[in-house]
């Protein structure tokens, strides 16, 4: 369905493309014919990733034929979620869409996903339940979402999916960095947003090789751990370093009360190495407690209270009385909240199949 004029089209898609010029011309054909299928006029906007394979130009073809197509073009590769940003701040569709540019996204379940939102949800995460990948691929996969699982709280069995769909707010509050496109669903949860997951139709790889590999299992378990330090920690840090300084701190203590003991009974400590473990765990553990202590300090004094809440509207007031002044130094952009949903159990399902909302 084509836009007409200058209207603001209803959905958004955005595509990240990295080196994949054999299979644009055939998704962007099935992308057009999923976004048509919903009825509502939309805009598609491919992300040049720094690609040097002719995808660049091949993209401009594509843009000089179809109106509703937006082409941004980076002067270098910058990863998924710089590409990602780029095209949320672009997006002018009050549902925003996301899938990669390989053909394994079946752009054909646009539709159940705009009908998820339509019924309650603010994100829908897909779930690629039979995944048509090597097992060097997989395995990983699922050990790193395990642990997202396990560490954040959210129930979804595939944070790597790029098929995801968003009503516009949600990209609006959220800030998207690093490699923090895996975790939109956790941040996205941490703010009190629904989210939820739909099973999706994953298909095998036809042209173009995987950009997954070892080093971006890596970087996914530091990401994770940034995740978890600004949503879950962000407002008591001491927690975040307090906790492992007061394990730390306990045991070289203990081991240095033991220490002093046998001291006393007139053995000498002097060489053992237990004493150099004692002292370096105490010393450990009171920088950590330290650190958490300063970053305690540095919230204090820099965070406001509407950074920790996410309001969704107000009921009974007038304008005037829900407007708040503007701030003569309002603070940056935040991706975070807090408040993590609790894990369900993951029951084998059916291409489609709904999955129970993760609510705050």
């Amino acid at each position: 369905m084509r836009q007409q004029g200058s209207s603001r089209p209803a959905l958004s898609a955005v595509v990240p493309v990295y080196n994949e010029v054999d299979s644009l011309s055939e998704m962007h054909r099935q992308l057009t014919d999923g976004l048509s299928r919903t009825g509502r006029t939309y805009e598609i906007i491919y992300v040049d990733d720094g690609c040097r394979d002719g995808s660049a130009e091949r993209l401009d073809e594509i843009a000089a034929a179809d109106p509703q197509v937006i082409v941004i073009h980076f002067r270098r590769n910058f990863g998924k979620s710089p590409a990602l940003a780029a095209g949320f701040e672009r997006a002018r569709g009050s549902i925003v869409l996301t899938l990669d540019a390989d053909l394994q996204d079946d752009p054909a379940m646009i539709p159940d996903f705009v009908a998820r939102l339509e019924q309650g949800a603010d994100l829908v995460s897909g779930w690629k339940q039979r995944r048509h990948d090597p097992i060097g691929k997989t395995l990983p996969s699922k050990v790193f979402n395990a642990m997202v699982r396990r560490m954040s709280g959210v129930p979804l069995r595939d944070f790597n999916c790029g098929f995801k769909a968003y009503r516009a707010e949600v990209i609006r509050e959220l800030s998207v960095y690093g490699g923090f496109h895996r975790f939109l669903p956790v941040l996205a949860g941490e703010r009190g947003f629904v989210v939820e997951e739909l099973v999706v139709n994953h298909r095998a790889r036809q042209h173009g090789a995987s950009k997954y590999g070892v080093k971006r299992f890596f970087d996914g378990i530091l990401d994770l751990l940034t995740v978890l330090m600004v949503t879950r920690f962000r407002t008591r840090p001491v927690h975040f370093f307090g906790i492992p300084g007061t394990v730390t701190g306990v045991v070289g203590l203990s081991i240095l009360f033991y220490l002093t003991v046998l001291w006393a009974l007139g053995e000498p400590i002097g060489t053992r190495p237990l004493l150099l473990l004692g002292v370096l765990l105490t010393l450990t553990a009171i920088q950590l407690v330290g650190m958490g202590l300063l970053g305690e300090l540095l919230v204090r004094t820099t965070i406001r209270s509407s950074e920790v809440y996410s309001i969704r509207r107000i009921v009974g007031a007038t304008e005037d009385e829900t407007a708040l002044p503007p701030s003569p130094d309002p603070a940056p952009r935040r991706p975070l909240g807090e408040g993590l949903g609790r894990s369900l159990p993951l029951p084998p399902l059916p291409v489609g199949t709904p999955v129970p909302a993760v609510t705050k």
